[in-house]
């Protein structure tokens, strides 16, 4: 038997129930307000997805994530069906927006936005993520052991950088600080450098913000206005770092003098595009959240004062100790990430915004691939709670806001792709991402054509507050996640409720306590596909039903479809005023043991939140 247990803090009087028929799709425009992602309705709304990269860093389909919108298409109802997502990451690249100095290609941005479209279409929102790594593809030589994405060939070549090497590196990311290329460039991008083009003098930072503001205009334009409102804002640069420091300067200052500039630029050109109700999703510098000593450095806008609603702070993380399989030869635990996790929660709430986790992931092939289902299962369950789930229970009123992120990633290419690394036709791609000898994705495409994932199912399609009409005061899942032949069960309910620990028994089950804001709005989780509706049970001061009854506006538990793909569902829980809520879903229980349950929920409730 499979459960979930959604506590809602309640009283327990009978709600005002939304008006007949409302279906409470996802059709506004999702702005930042009181430190969270908010709707029309001032629901906190919690993103979860992929990013959308495929072959966007390579040039084996011209940057473009899919190789056809056709392929966007299917991805996107594969994406919706496989694991509830509601957001996706969509990496653009500068090289491919100007190929050459002062020529924006509007062919380009159109087939970008026939992909965007695609996730739309779904009812998936979409934030665009101005992606490099390593600067730039064009300072590598034909034989290099690495790659990169980002700039122009015109940009490199006015450049003339000296010749690339990252002398003895066992990972790409070293370049950053070792490559002398990659280090140079990086430096004029931030210093803005005039170089000397076909189209006259240009200064590298100003052309970097003017192909921006093209192509959010191009966006803007082509986007009919129902699809426009689904998208969140943009991810101005990805992953920046300083390249070298000038003297006396640091993580900190670094970000203070130079980043923060470029991003209240970047925020001025997204105003001009017709952007200017979205936020700007960036990030500090990529070295602050690490957990390998020798590449973390001070940062996350410590010396800047506040971001404010019109940013989002944003920030990545990935375990550089679990995949070297050196410095943690072990699998992740139970709370190996919350911490690393209550960081970035804990920036966002000093700059007054929101926080997002826009990259998090792990190896599905390779040496240390053998850790992906613990590692997936830890950093999901420190996206939910700041508390691992022995402390969950006992300490749940930490438990903090359910933070939003972008797992990466989504290429359907994986395993076919046919890159020709660094144009050399001689080192032909077709293994794994073909980026860096990457192995990321949490799909493939079969001989047959069909999506299959390559990551546990149970991890990715999780139950999660999808919109939250009030404030969220603690959330957990245990998804009961398998590592081979083992159930990873880190979420143990106490012994002093022994009517919720029978009715849940081995299931999966989840955990959310809010507090109303008065609005008609429900409440909705995203239902696993473990979860059908027929066989969901929930027992609350709402109401107590099993199998609950489809939407028509008359009931304060019910289910509705997701936008998009068939099948996919959300639970919506009905509360019309300002206090407090529980209740109790469980997916094939009976109801004999409700009452006791529900009674021993109440009073966890009440001494845990007072």
């Amino acid at each position: 038997m499979v459960f979930v247990v959604v506590l809602l803090l309640a009283s327990l009087t009978t709600p005002v129930v939304a008006a007949p028929n409302a279906l409470w799709f996802d059709d506004s425009t999702v702005v930042v307000a009181d430190g969270a992602f908010r709707d029309q309705h001032g629901r906190e709304v919690v993103l979860r997805g992929f990013n959308v990269s495929g072959t966007a860093k390579l040039a084996e389909h011209r940057g473009l994530p899919f190789a056809s919108a056709a392929d966007a298409r299917s991805s996107a109802v594969a994406m919706r069906r496989m694991t509830g997502a509601n957001a996706v990451r969509f990496l653009v690249t500068w090289a491919w927006v100007e190929p050459e100095p002062r020529r924006i290609d509007h062919a380009y941005l159109d087939r970008v936005t026939e992909q965007v479209r695609a996730f739309t279409d779904q009812g998936i929102r979409v934030y665009v993520d101005f992606h490099q790594d390593l600067y730039s593809r064009y300072l590598f030589n034909r034989d290099s052991w690495y790659t990169g994405d980002g700039a122009p060939e015109w940009v490199v070549r006015a450049g003339d950088y000296p010749k690339e090497s990252c002398g003895i590196c066992v990972h790409w990311g070293q370049n950053m600080k070792n490559n002398n290329a990659v280090t140079a460039a990086v430096h004029d991008f931030w210093h803005n450098r005039e170089l000397t083009t076909s189209a006259g003098p240009i200064r590298v930072r100003d052309e970097f913000l003017h192909q921006a503001g093209e192509a959010m205009r191009h966006l803007k334009s082509a986007l009919p206005a129902d699809a426009f409102r689904l998208v969140l804002g943009v991810n101005p640069l990805n992953e920046p770092y300083a390249g070298r420091y000038d003297r006396g300067q640091d993580g900190v200052t670094w970000e203070r003098d130079l980043l923060m500039p470029f991003y209240r630029q970047f925020r001025q050109r997204m105003d001009e595009a017709g952007w200017a109700d979205k936020p700007a999703f960036v990030e500090p510098l990529v070295f602050w959240n690490q957990n390998v000593d020798f590449f973390a450095e001070p940062g996350g806008f410590a010396a800047v004062p506040t971001l404010g609603d019109r940013f989002v702070f944003n920030s990545h993380f990935y375990d550089g100790k679990a995949q070297s399989g050196l410095l943690k030869p072990g699998k992740a635990g139970d709370g190996e990430y919350t911490a690393d996790f209550a960081r970035i929660r804990d920036r966002a709430a000093a700059l007054g915004t929101a926080g997002i986790v826009s990259e998090f992931g792990h190896p599905v092939a390779g040496f240390t691939s053998d850790k992906n289902p613990t590692v997936l299962k830890a950093m999901y369950q420190a996206l939910d709670s700041r508390l691992p789930g022995a402390r969950w229970w006992a300490d749940a009123a930490g438990s903090g806001p359910v933070l939003s992120g972008s797992q990466w990633h989504w290429d359907v290419n994986y395993g076919r792709h046919r890159e020709l690394m660094n144009d050399n036709p001689d080192k032909v791609r077709t293994e794994g991402d073909a980026m860096n000898d990457e192995h990321f994705s949490a799909v493939r495409v079969d001989d047959g054509g069909n999506h299959v994932l390559t990551v546990e199912g149970r991890v990715v399609d999780r139950l999660f507050p999808r919109a939250v009409a009030g404030r969220t005061a603690a959330f957990t899942y245990e998804d009961r996640a398998r590592d081979g032949g083992t159930v990873l069960s880190w979420n143990r309910i106490p012994e002093s409720m022994p009517a919720v620990r029978a009715l849940v028994g081995t299931g999966q089950f989840g955990v959310l306590v809010w507090r109303g804001n008065g609005v008609a709005a429900p409440t909705e989780l995203h239902l696993p596909s473990s979860f059908p509706p027929a066989s969901t049970t929930v027992v609350s001061d709402l109401a107590t039903v099993t199998g609950p009854p489809d939407h028509t506006g008359a009931e304060p538990v019910a289910v509705a479809p997701e936008p998009g793909a068939s099948g996919v569902h959300r639970l919506l829980l009905f509360t019309r005023d300002s206090g407090p809520h529980f209740a109790l879903v469980a997916n094939g229980a009976s109801t004999a043991s409700a009452a006791a349950a529900r009674a021993e929920l109440a009073a966890w409730v009440v001494a845990t939140f007072r």
